[in-house]
């Protein structure tokens, strides 16, 4: 089996989205992914034509498994108090002290119109699950689209917070306050 069937265009997307995290979109070159990969750049050219296109696989695979599809499991929960208490238990818990995060990253690269727009698209999936579970809790739909978005900027700052304070408070109890500020 040669390197190029072994690693999929997939394979090459997610070491995108790694070099990202740590790094940004600058951190996305084919010879230091290919070094991190353990291949030449030749499978890389199996599955891209450049780097752009790979640019543009990562932020689709991110979208993909940080947007609708991600969220698909906080939706099926009918409770929307539980709902919300499980998305902010979710994301203070997944957070790592210091560990890089490509929704962060991107923040830096907002001015590249690809990133806008992935950011946009899982901004969006985001915060209509928020708001359609601040109607469900009882606010109008103007509260409803206040309080989410207030709640998703507590979020991203939770997240940013678990990241990069390694002495921080214990990520249950971090939840459980944020649920306490966040149901109505």
């Amino acid at each position: 089996m040669s390197e190029s069937t072994r690693l999929s265009a997939k394979d090459w997307a997610r070491a995108a989205l790694k070099a990202i995290a740590g790094g940004g979109l600058a951190a996305v070159a084919v010879e230091p992914l290919a070094r991190t990969l353990g291949v030449t750049k030749g499978s890389f050219y199996a599955h891209y034509r450049n780097r752009d296109e790979l640019i543009a696989a990562a932020l689709d695979e991110w979208v993909h498994g940080h947007g609708d599809q991600a969220i698909t499991i906080f939706a099926a929960i009918e409770d929307p108090a539980r709902r919300l208490r499980d998305l902010l238990t979710a994301v203070v818990q997944a957070a790592q002290p210091l560990a890089p995060s490509v929704h962060l990253s991107l923040l830096g690269e907002r001015n590249d119109p690809r990133v806008r727009k992935a950011v946009g698209q899982v901004n969006k999936a985001r915060l209509d699950l928020l708001v359609r579970t601040y109607e469900e809790l009882g606010l109008p739909p103007d509260r409803a689209e206040s309080r989410a978005r207030v709640a998703y900027a507590a979020i991203l700052g939770l997240l940013h917070l678990a990241q990069t304070d390694p002495d921080g408070p214990d990520p249950a109890a971090l939840a459980d306050e944020a649920a306490a500020i966040f149901l109505p």
